[in-house]
C-alpha cells in the first residue's frame, strides 16, 4: 500500500479541530499545574501541617496511574453528585497530576537558594509574603523552569488518554478517522506530527520564559549564588 496523504483531505477539518482542542485543554492544564506546583513547592519546602498535607498530595498523585485519576474524576465523582464535563475533567486531571510532579521541582529550586539571602531579607525587615514573592519564587523559578518544561511536555503526551472519556481531542479523532478510512498509517503519521508540534511549542515557550527570567543574569562562571540571588531581589 502506497503512502497517500490525500486520503486525509476530507478529514482534515475534524483532525485539526481535535488538535486545537488538545492544545486548549493542555494550555489550561499547564497553567493550572504551574500554579499548583508553585503552592506545593512552597508547602513541601516548609514545615508543619501544610508540609505534611502537601507531601501526602504529591505521593498520592505521583503513585496512581493517570488513567485511573481521569476515570475517577469523570466516572466516579458523578456517583456522589459531582458532574464535570469531559473538557474540564481533562483540564482538572492535567492540573492535578502536573502540580504533583511540578511541586517537587519547585521545591528543589527553593532548597537550592542560599539561606543567607533569605536571612538577609528577614533582617532587613521584609514581610514574609514579600520575601516569597520578590526573592524566593523568582530565584527558585530560574532554576526550576527547564525541569518544569519536561513536566509540561509530559502533560501534553498524557493528554492522549483523555480520548477515553469521550473528549474529541486529536487522538480520539484520529482513531475514528483511521477506522473510517482504513488508512491507519497516514492517520497516525498526522498524529505523530501533531504531538511533535504541540510539544515543540511547549519547549519553545519554556525556553522563552527561561530567557526572560534570566535576562538580568551575568553569564560568568565566577558569579556566586548570593550575587545571583541579589539580582533576583
Amino acid at each position: 500500500m502506497s503512502f497517500d496523504l490525500t486520503v486525509l483531505t476530507p478529514h482534515l477539518e475534524p483532525l485539526l479541530a481535535g488538535a486545537l482542542l488538545t492544545a486548549e485543554v493542555c494550555a489550561l492544564g499547564i497553567a493550572g499545574a504551574f500554579g499548583l506546583a508553585t503552592v506545593l513547592g512552597l508547602a513541601t519546602a516548609g514545615r508543619g501541617w501544610a508540609q505534611r498535607l502537601a507531601w501526602l498530595y504529591v505521593d498520592v498523585f505521583r503513585n496512581v496511574p493517570f488513567v485511573v485519576q481521569v476515570f475517577f474524576l469523570y466516572y466516579g465523582l458523578p456517583e456522589i453528585g459531582v458532574y464535570i464535563d469531559a473538557f474540564w475533567t481533562g483540564v482538572l486531571a492535567l492540573s492535578l497530576v502536573g502540580g504533583a510532579y511540578g511541586g517537587d521541582v519547585v521545591r528543589s529550586g527553593i532548597l537550592a537558594i542560599d539561606p543567607g539571602v533569605v536571612e538577609a531579607a528577614r533582617v532587613g525587615g521584609l514581610p514574609r509574603l514579600d520575601i516569597i514573592r520578590r526573592i524566593v519564587l523568582p530565584i527558585a523559578l530560574r532554576a526550576a523552569i527547564r525541569p518544569l518544561g519536561s513536566v509540561f511536555v509530559n502533560l501534553v503526551l498524557s493528554s492522549s488518554i483523555l480520548s477515553m472519556i469521550t473528549l474529541d481531542e486529536v487522538t480520539g479523532t484520529a482513531r475514528g478517522v483511521a477506522a473510517e478510512t482504513y488508512r491507519p498509517f497516514e492517520v497516525y503519521a498526522f498524529l505523530l506530527v501533531a504531538y511533535a508540534v504541540l510539544t515543540y511549542a511547549v519547549s519553545l515557550g519554556i525556553a522563552a520564559l527561561h530567557r526572560h527570567l534570566n535576562r538580568h543574569m551575568v553569564a560568568s562562571p565566577g558569579v556566586a549564588g548570593s550575587e545571583v540571588a541579589g539580582k533576583g531581589a
